[in-house]
């Protein structure tokens, strides 16, 4: 049987590529063969560090290794199971599955979870481009739950590949201005050169530099992205009355937050979007599903109203997994997109 080169993290601030076996499809899901995967830095570099998934903080947990990272895998179908059109073969496909020469995945079916599922990606659309396809789903979830509309002012408070796809699609979306805040100038220096697109760093007394951007008024959403739970009572500074605070990162840990100033008193709402809180099950009501918001980027992708090339910092073979990891650990901040070529 071929073996299946794997990258897994063993430990704490350990990486190693690991040869499996190919993984069988079952009846209903296609073995895909991957060309690309895109690390998801803040998901990844936390595990890796030894903070999981339920974001637990305590000392006295302890990771559950070995952990096998990755889920933005885009790849080419090359086997069918026997419940599956075989006219799949040959076709890109994006799918959750981690950094490996293989993976499978399902079709998406009514009701059931998404993250084991395939998108096919249009062959018009760029490799590289496609496997933002996961940070687009959640972003786009996030954007809706936020209700972003024409004309709103929009804050986004940290700038990895989550708050840059944000700062874009609320752009998109009809928001003006947006300004996106971040300690690290490499991040900021990645913005959109637009007019309505300002960058601010929210270390530096950015009050009054936040409000002459935004035309004297503060803002109608605030993006939370940063992933630190600390610093997210200070966020609120920039929100508006009747504002919206859409948590959309992962902060982990816990902080004293004052519900009477930050909450009640301004009739402010505090939004949760995590991925998982997409509709499983597409309706009239409750459209976006997560496969509808890849189709939907792949669009973006194709007319040319969304761009994600730049946001490619870094390349490796997979074979230099652990060099990928180890430039990560030493400073995430220089890095943006860090895809792994496996072709």
């Amino acid at each position: 049987m071929s073996e299946n080169e794997a990258v897994v993290f063993p430990g704490e601030e350990q990486v190693v590529i690991e040869e499996r076996p190919r993984p069988e499809p079952g009846a209903e899901e296609v073995l895909i063969e991957t060309e690309r995967s895109l690390i998801s830095t803040g998901t990844e570099m936390a595990n890796l560090t030894g903070i999981d998934e339920e974001y637990v903080t305590s000392e006295e947990y302890e990771p559950d290794y070995p952990f096998y990272p990755g889920y933005c895998n885009i790849g080419r179908v090359i086997e069918a199971g026997e419940q599956m059109e075989e006219d799949l073969v040959g076709k890109r496909v994006a799918s959750y599955g981690s950094h490996a020469t293989f993976t499978t995945a399902s079709k998406p079916a009514p009701g059931t979870s998404q993250f084991g599922t395939y998108r096919v990606v249009p062959e018009t659309i760029d490799p590289d481009e496609a496997a933002f396809f996961t940070i687009a789903e959640i972003v786009m979830n996030g954007i809706r739950k936020g209700a972003v509309t024409w004309g709103d002012v929009v804050a986004v408070f940290g700038l990895g590949l989550l708050g840059q796809h944000a700062v874009r699609l609320a752009h998109f979306a009809g928001a003006t201005p947006v300004v996106g805040l971040d300690p690290a100038d490499d991040r900021r220096a990645y913005l959109p050169d637009e007019p309505r697109i300002a960058a601010l760093d929210p270390t530096d007394n950015y009050l009054d530099s936040f409000r002459d951007h935004c035309d004297g008024e503060l803002a109608d959403v605030v993006f939370e992205l940063t992933g630190r739970a600390d610093v997210i009572p200070s966020e609120f500074d920039v929100l508006g009355d009747q504002g919206r605070f859409v948590v959309l990162g992962s902060p982990r840990g816990s902080v004293e937050f004052d519900f009477l100033q930050h909450c009640h008193s301004p009739g402010h709402q505090i939004i949760g979007a995590h991925n998982r809180t997409h509709p499983p099950v597409e309706s009239s009501a409750t459209p976006w599903t997560q496969e509808r918001h890849a189709e939907l980027f792949f669009r973006l992708l194709e007319s040319g109203d969304v761009s994600v090339a730049e946001l490619i910092s870094h390349r490796y073979d997979w074979s230099d997994a652990p060099d990928a990891y180890e430039m990560l650990l030493e400073d995430r901040t220089q890095a943006l997109g860090v895809l792994f070529e496996w072709e």
